[in-house]
């Protein structure tokens, strides 16, 4: 859908309970955001919300080099920084105040000068599977043919289910879900959050249970990205931070930080909160598939965001401790 277009939507989002906090200053702002259709509803949530505060926000659609290269995995071209690298232009030129990610696309380590603002209230974070003939994965024939381009989740599906035929899907949401209609695939497996937020849940045949298929660190959250001098943006932020949320990714990130996580290696990492204990599980999966997977656990009180770290990166060792060991067994 074009720009123009989704500007012109009637569709108005409610601020959440939690989220309002009275801000005296409001400022003029432009969301700087990719132009596809989710990205484009994140935004606007972003947006509708600043406005709910009082502020003037208005979006800046830009099209990524990861937008651009559909005929590559992103392991080979450079990585999910593709999908925000314009996006932070926008922001040092000052076109942009703020820039909305999926934050699973979000590099561990963002360039000097900039900063991770605020991570908002997560959607489903789980990993849905979609088939027009097929209601579960386990219903495939043998030899069947799933699209995905995660390394992460080639690999599970590989642990799940040797037999079948993993191939590459590239695309935004719509392109891919066409892809699947049009016969290249007996069945694709995307992130729920994506198809809930475009009205699309229909289109789910099945959840993965995060034992079978744990997600990505970050998966289902949306962060918001600013330049690190802009304080008078990151006070108006801060009141949209969800914490919990928060606390979670700062955990799953800390261990991809760790591992070294970028596209080129299949890991997993997902945290949850319950009270005050933060509960994280995260997988590392071979690159060659020579190795099996190698999982990690650990359970903390959690208050802060640097326990939050801490924790994540004590299973980040756990991962590389058994990753050395499975490398020692195989010679």
């Amino acid at each position: 859908m074009a720009v123009k277009a989704m500007l012109a939507s009637k569709t108005r989002f409610r601020l959440p309970t939690g989220y309002y906090t009275q801000v005296t200053a409001l400022l003029n702002l432009t969301i700087a955001t990719r132009e596809s259709r989710l990205a484009m509803w994140q935004a606007q949530h972003v947006q509708s919300i600043l406005q709910e505060m009082g502020h003037t926000v208005t979006l800046l659609g830009m099209t990524t080099k990861g937008d651009q290269i559909l005929d590559r995995s992103l392991s080979k071209v450079g990585g999910k920084g593709l999908f925000v690298k314009e996006l932070e232009v926008a922001l040092e030129e000052g076109a942009a105040d703020l820039a909305v990610h999926s934050l699973k696309d979000v590099p561990m380590e963002l360039p000097v000068g900039f900063s991770l603002a605020c991570v908002m209230e997560r959607e489903d974070p789980r990993d849905a599977w979609v088939s027009s003939r097929y209601a579960t994965l386990e219903d495939l024939p043998q030899g069947a043919v799933v699209g995905t381009s995660s390394l992460r989740r080639m690999a599970l599906l590989r642990a799940l289910r040797p037999d079948l035929k993993i191939e590459a899907l590239r695309g935004n949401l719509d392109t891919r879900l066409k892809k699947l209609d049009d016969g290249q695939y007996d069945g694709i497996v995307l992130a729920a959050a994506g198809l809930k937020r475009l009205g699309l849940e229909e289109r789910i045949r099945s959840i993965f249970d995060p034992r079978q298929m744990l997600p990505a660190a970050g998966q289902g959250a949306l962060g918001i990205e600013i330049r690190s001098s802009r304080t008078e943006v990151q006070e108006v932020l801060a009141t949209l931070t969800h914490q919990p949320t928060w606390l979670a990714v700062s955990a799953e990130r800390a261990v991809s930080r760790v591992m070294g996580g970028s596209c080129s290696m299949p890991l997993a990492a997902h945290a949850t909160l319950a009270g005050n204990a933060l509960t994280i599980d995260a997988t590392w999966g071979d690159p060659e598939g020579l190795l099996p997977l190698v999982t990690a656990h650990a359970v903390a009180n959690v208050t802060e965001t640097a326990q939050a770290v801490q924790l994540g990166e004590s299973v980040a060792r756990q991962l590389q401790q058994g990753v050395q060991a499975q490398a020692r067994i195989a010679g």
